[in-house]
């Protein structure tokens, strides 16, 4: 139950990467993907629903030029892979929205993992976090662009997974 997941909470939580860096005190250094799986019964009826809800806490993108990341190994890599793995998503918010029978959902690990709630069966819903400095502004504006193109595309309608098998 609760505690269950409290439990798996606190390990992510402890996993996770999180670096200073010269923009930010506690940078996220690694995306964050919670996949709570549902499954229901009626048990007079017999009907069973499942679902999925999937929370995603991206890093955001960064220059090294600003964040300083560059001069330690580790930092640097890990901006990298947050990099690739933010370029790979807009690959596919890019084939998703021109309609292409091929969506590259195994470029990265972020969008393999993302693939069933991308791939027409849901909702998707996104927060953009922009910095008000003045410094901050192009990356700002990157970020709103991205989300801009997310915003054009219609995953289609959600469908319920509903079994109506008897008891």
């Amino acid at each position: 139950g609760m505690e269950c997941l409290k439990s798996v909470i606190a390990v992510a939580s402890r996993t996770r990467s999180v670096a200073t860096t010269k923009m930010n005190s506690q940078s996220s250094r690694s995306h964050s993907v919670f996949m709570l799986h549902l499954h229901g019964r009626n048990e007079e009826s017999g009907t069973t629903v499942e679902g999925a809800l999937n929370l995603c806490d991206l890093a955001g993108s960064e220059r090294l030029s600003r964040s300083g990341a560059g001069s330690n190994a580790r930092q640097l890599r890990e901006t990298q892979a947050i990099n690739k793995s933010l370029s790979s998503l807009g690959d596919v918010f890019t084939a998703l929205a021109s309609g292409t029978t091929h969506v590259p959902f195994r470029n990265s690990k972020l969008t393999y993992l993302l693939q069933d709630c991308l791939s027409g069966d849901g909702k998707a819903l996104m927060f953009v976090n922009l910095s008000p400095t003045e410094e901050s502004s192009s990356e700002s504006l990157c970020s709103l662009r991205f989300a801009q193109r997310v915003n054009q595309i219609e995953l289609g309608k959600a469908t319920k997974h509903i079994d109506y098998s008897q008891k």
